[in-house]
């Protein structure tokens, strides 16, 4: 059997630091984006249309089943509550949280059929709470409770469904939602605890773990990969 792994959103980012991993693993790594991907084979797709979703979907699996799968595509919309539009909220889901139920169901089947499946769900650690983050924070805090609905269901088929919750990571997602010279950005990162902003290369080790073939008996989980900021004093 060969090893398939899709990102969602791998073209850049945490993403395409995961990529890497698997490319260096011997994976047969499939990148579904809206920008081309340099690594692996890419599949150009809006995850938030769930018509080029499915188009999408059928084009990574034609070359057989895919065994792991990292649910990774996401986007902010930052905003108050009563800044907060219907329409963003709407689009927050399809992306962040409808695209990585309809990559599951599409990837399942072949996964129990080969006894083997790993599932990593990217939500964040804005799921804990957060300014600003109503939509978002709505649907990564929703991934949390399909990883652990997703871990009951699949794991007598030895499929493992566990998440990660990076933050504050620096990439091109993070920056633009945090400007740099911004006085609330500038006291997030004085207040993690290990004294910095993770790098995308953080959140790859911690995927790669759930990755691993030898990780069969942790599923349901939820990893904080944000500098201990999760339990230290979060800016208000």
């Amino acid at each position: 059997m060969v090893d398939r792994l899709l990102v969602t959103g791998g073209a850049s980012g945490i993403g395409r630091a995961i990529v890497e991993h698997g490319i260096a693993q011997g994976w047969d790594v499939i990148v579904i984006d809206r920008q081309r991907s340099q690594q692996g084979r890419s599949v150009i797709a809006d995850l938030a249309d769930v018509d080029s979703t499915a188009v999408a979907l059928a084009d990574a699996l034609a070359e057989g089943p895919i065994t792991r799968l990292v649910n990774n595509v996401g986007a902010v919309f930052p905003a108050g509550l009563q800044e907060q539009t219907l329409t963003q909220l709407d689009q927050s889901h399809a992306l962040n949280l409808r695209a990585a139920v309809q990559c599951a169901q599409a990837v399942v089947g072949g996964m129990t059929e080969a006894g083997f499946g790993r599932i990593v769900n990217m939500t964040s650690r804005a799921a804990l709470g957060k300014e600003l983050r109503t939509a978002y924070a709505a649907a990564k805090a929703g991934l949390i409770g399909l990883t652990r609905v997703w871990a009951l269901e699949l794991g007598p088929a030895r499929i493992t469904v566990n998440a990660i919750g990076p933050g504050p990571i620096a990439t091109e997602l993070f920056l633009n939602a945090n400007p740099a010279d911004s006085p609330y950005t500038q006291a997030i990162v004085s207040s993690v605890p290990v004294g910095r902003l993770g790098e995308p290369e953080d959140v790859a080790h911690a995927a790669a773990f759930f990755l691993d073939e030898r990780s069969g008996f942790v599923t349901g989980q939820t990893l904080y990969v944000c500098g201990g900021l999760s339990v230290g004093s979060i800016p208000v």
